[in-house]
């Protein structure tokens, strides 16, 4: 494994599309993930509302504050100050009306130092996508599976699933790269849809859970690790186990307490040797 040495950035990822190179994007919420992810190679992190869920035990993405979520990001970019960082604006902006969110854009770039932000779009967003990309902010549209309108653990279902739905989401990504999208970001669609979304745009797409057409992949690195609670999604990769070697150190912590065997000698620190005497 190794770690880019030259700043990941827009151009980076475009030439990456324009060479067929695929990239790897995760989710990160502290430092040292961030210097993990970039130690292996990842080219780019997202600091996503998914921490909602995963480390603030919310049930969905709405309640995570914006001010929380620009400290986490300026924690990321110090333990990654090479790869490409994107900021989620939280429902917190969204809701608020456009000005709010470009406010909190600016936030992301200036204060955590995001190269970019993502929003989760619907087709009456590509005003606010002009106004961001106007302002110069990269702008990533999120398209199909918005968790920020799920309310419940069931309304997680994959979207774009016949052939109307998906001229829709074609639709809606042209619209989107029109009004000044950097790249756009496909959430849980068929692999027949990603695949007409990637030929009918020139932005790089990255997906989540959509297919291998997709220029560059993210999922949440909890869910890859193996430290997420409950089932991960189906695409997925579990390439480890840490939330079950977490729970093993820690059991082992409690038996050598309860045990008496720690703190043992190697554990305390030693008086001082006396002054000798004459």
């Amino acid at each position: 494994m190794s770690s880019f040495r030259a700043r990941v950035d827009l151009a980076f990822l475009r030439q990456c599309k324009a060479q067929g190179r695929k990239f790897a994007m995760l989710t990160a919420y502290d430092h040292p993930t961030a210097v993990a992810a970039q130690a292996a190679g990842v080219q780019a992190l997202l600091v996503g509302d998914s921490m909602g869920a995963v480390i603030l035990g919310h049930p969905n993405t709405r309640s995570v504050p914006l001010s929380l979520m620009i400290t986490l990001a300026e924690a990321v970019r110090r333990g990654a100050p090479s790869i490409y960082l994107v900021g989620d604006m939280p429902f917190e902006a969204m809701s608020a009306g456009n000005e709010a969110v470009i406010r909190a854009a600016l936030r992301f770039r200036d204060e955590a130092g995001c190269d970019a932000v993502k929003l989760e779009t619907a087709a009456q967003h590509d005003a606010l996508v002009g106004k961001l990309s106007r302002a110069g902010i990269e702008t990533i549209a999120h398209l199909g599976l918005r968790p920020q309108s799920v309310l419940s653990a069931d309304g997680y279902k994959a979207q774009a699933r016949d052939e109307i739905t998906i001229a829709e989401l074609v639709a809606d990504a042209r619209r989107m790269e029109s009004a000044g999208a950097a790249m756009l970001l496909l959430e849980a669609v068929p692999a027949e849809a990603a695949a007409a979304v990637v030929g009918a745009v020139r932005v790089p797409v990255i997906g989540c859970g959509a297919g291998p057409s997709c220029d560059g992949h993210v999922v949440v690195t909890h869910d890859l690790l193996g430290w997420s609670i409950g089932r991960p999604p189906r695409f997925v990769p579990v390439l480890a186990a840490l939330g079950e070697t977490v729970r093993g150190a820690m059991a082992e912590y409690v038996r050598r307490i309860t045990e008496g065997v720690y703190p043992g000698p190697e554990h305390v620190y030693p008086m001082r040797a006396a002054a000798a005497t004459t």
